[in-house]
């Protein structure tokens, strides 16, 4: 009896071709929109690239007119040799134009950055504020190129921002497209500004966007990639920092001491926030108790910063220099101590006086510092079983700025390609990873969405806590004559308890309003002050839970498409 032959080779063959065949109506039906896409992508990687390029070469410029250097890597060198009257003078003037600048075309005086480009894609359907935007760019060049103590990813992300805004209008974009445009901008502007493609795709996935939906993947890439070549055109292919030959783990015997180096570093990336927030607090009760001027406040920021300075120069700009001083383990431990606490407050004051300027580059700072300062201790105390103080250096450096930024994917692949060295992933990645298992349950899960739920944004609790804040209540209310509409009688008597909403709040206000009185409707109702109550309708429960539940299901629908 002969046996059967199995079915699976031609039930495979058959799934094949109708997936092929599948496949092709697809790319027939939506290719040239996707290719289209993947061009506008493209030019947007470009621009952006080409802004964040523009920003550096600014800040190297005037650097170079101010403190009389082109090499930023040297600039606390420079500064040191030159009189003590021009570096404690330089933060001033830098402060007094930033004051002009931020209160004469922003209508708060605060730099936006980072937190609000977050904002942006949450809320917003991926679009920032273009003049304010423009704005916080040219004050945070000028606060990074006369003194002040911060990064350039921040104002740089928001540049990108601005210009994804402006082609999102102009294509009228939906809040998809207009959050896939944000992040093609993104991450052009964190390659061309860090020279790391990879890591600049997935920092707009993961901070930006706050997902890795597939359909977003291809043209942020495409964008990334963009950014990176603006940047190598110039700059080349060489790396940021330069590590010592030596870096290497020995065995894992050491992994111990670098789950150390996590712990430690979380509580340094917390530290560094913290000090920020109170440092910014701090600032705006010495305003109003002085009744400084808000034009004046960067220029008391500047005074500080100056009067540090002039005895420590290593405070002035990103602080490239110290950094590689730092990686190449050419710090004794009290200058890396003293460095990192110096940095840390000057980096405070720098965002107290609301002076501009990112975050990223600091953390980078303070990061080798603590990392070094760990691995001075811990070489010095086990060196036979130690590597060496530059791997710790590294480690610290990728562990803090994880912390700070909320990325732990990103600012690992981050570190990667700022220095080049593949070898040693194991101790980044480990001290990376508890450094932001232990800062983000002591701050609301990163700097930028702390600074977000500062100003009553609730991003970091996830869509569930943020999307009631997208829909309007005149986006759902019943009018009196809709069907199964609020009487007029029962809405005035809610009214005369004083239970209204106007049609312009948002399902966040009105849902606590509901539960507090165990309603199942409030009236909507516009004052005037002349002719009393306005009543459009009522705001049914119902329907903003069936509203809430459509967009909890867009979100997921786009997240994971």
């Amino acid at each position: 009896m002969s046996e059967e032959k199995p079915a699976y080779p031609a039930k495979a063959l058959n799934e094949i071709r109708d997936g092929l065949r599948d496949t092709l109506m697809l790319i027939r039906r939506r290719g040239p929109s996707q290719i289209q896409f993947w061009f506008i992508a493209l030019v947007i990687g470009i621009a952006s690239g080409g802004a964040a390029l523009f920003f550096r070469l600014g800040i190297e410029k005037l650097q170079a007119f101010l403190y009389g250097t082109h090499d930023l890597r040297h600039l606390h060198t420079v500064a040191r040799d030159l009189p003590w009257f021009w570096v404690l003078a330089l933060p001033v003037i830098g402060g007094l134009v930033v004051g002009i600048i931020l209160n004469w075309f922003t209508p708060d005086g605060r730099v936006r950055s980072v937190a609000d480009v977050i904002e942006g894609a949450a809320l917003n359907d991926g679009r920032v504020e273009k003049r304010a935007g423009l704005a916080s760019a040219a004050a945070s060049l000028i606060t990074l190129s006369t003194g002040g103590s911060s990064g350039r990813e921040g104002p740089v992300v928001h540049l990108a921002g601005v210009i994804a805004t402006w082609v999102s209008n102009r294509l009228h974009a939906d809040g998809i497209t207009g959050r896939d445009l944000l992040g093609c901008a993104v991450a052009a502007a964190v390659s061309a500004s860090f020279n790391a493609p990879i890591a600049g795709a997935l920092f707009a996935l993961e901070v930006v966007l706050r997902h890795f939906a597939v359909h977003a993947f291809a043209p942020i890439a495409i964008a990334s990639v963009a950014g990176t070549v603006i940047n190598r055109i110039e700059f080349g292919g060489v790396t940021e920092f330069t590590l010592a030959d030596d870096g290497a783990l020995s065995f894992y015997v050491e992994l111990p001491a670098f789950l150390m180096l996590g712990l430690l570093s979380g509580l340094v990336a917390v530290l560094l926030m913290r000090t920020i927030f109170m440092a910014d607090d701090f600032g705006s009760w010495v305003q109003e108790k002085l009744h400084l001027p808000p034009v004046l406040r960067p220029a008391a920021a500047g005074l500080l910063l100056g009067c540090i300075a002039i005895f420590f120069p290593h405070i002035i700009g990103v602080g490239y220099e110290t950094t590689s001083a730092a990686l190449t383990g050419q710090l004794i431990l009290w200058q890396a101590v003293v460095y990192a606490v110096l940095k840390v407050i000057a980096v405070a004051i720098t965002m107290a006086g609301r002076m501009g300027g990112g975050v990223f580059s600091p953390a980078l700072m303070v990061g080798a510092l603590t990392g070094l300062s760990f691995g001075l201790i811990a070489t010095g105390i086990f060196p036979d079983v130690s590597g060496t103080v530059t791997l710790y250096a590294l480690a610290g450096m990728g562990a803090v700025a994880a912390a700070v930024l909320g990325a732990p994917i990103s600012t690992t692949l981050i570190v990667f390609e700022l220095t080049g060295d593949w070898q040693t992933g194991l101790a980044v990645m480990v001290a990376v990873s508890l450094s932001t298992a232990l800062a983000s349950r002591l701050v609301d899960r990163s700097f930028f969405l702390t600074q977000l739920e500062r100003r009553g944004v609730h991003l970091a609790a996830g869509p569930q806590a943020y999307l009631l804040a997208t829909v309007r209540v005149h986006q759902c209310y019943r009018k009196p004559d809709a069907p199964r509409a609020a009487t007029e009688e029962a809405c005035k008597e809610l009214i005369g308890q004083g239970i209204y909403i106007s049609p312009n709040a948002t399902l966040e206000r009105a849902m606590p309003l509901f539960e507090k009185n165990n309603l199942i409707f409030v009236p909507v109702v516009t004052l005037h002050e002349d002719t009393g109550p306005e009543l459009h309708g009522a705001l049914f429960q119902v329907d903003a839970l069936r509203v809430f539940s459509r967009k909890l299901a867009e979100t997921a629908a786009e997240e994971h498409s």
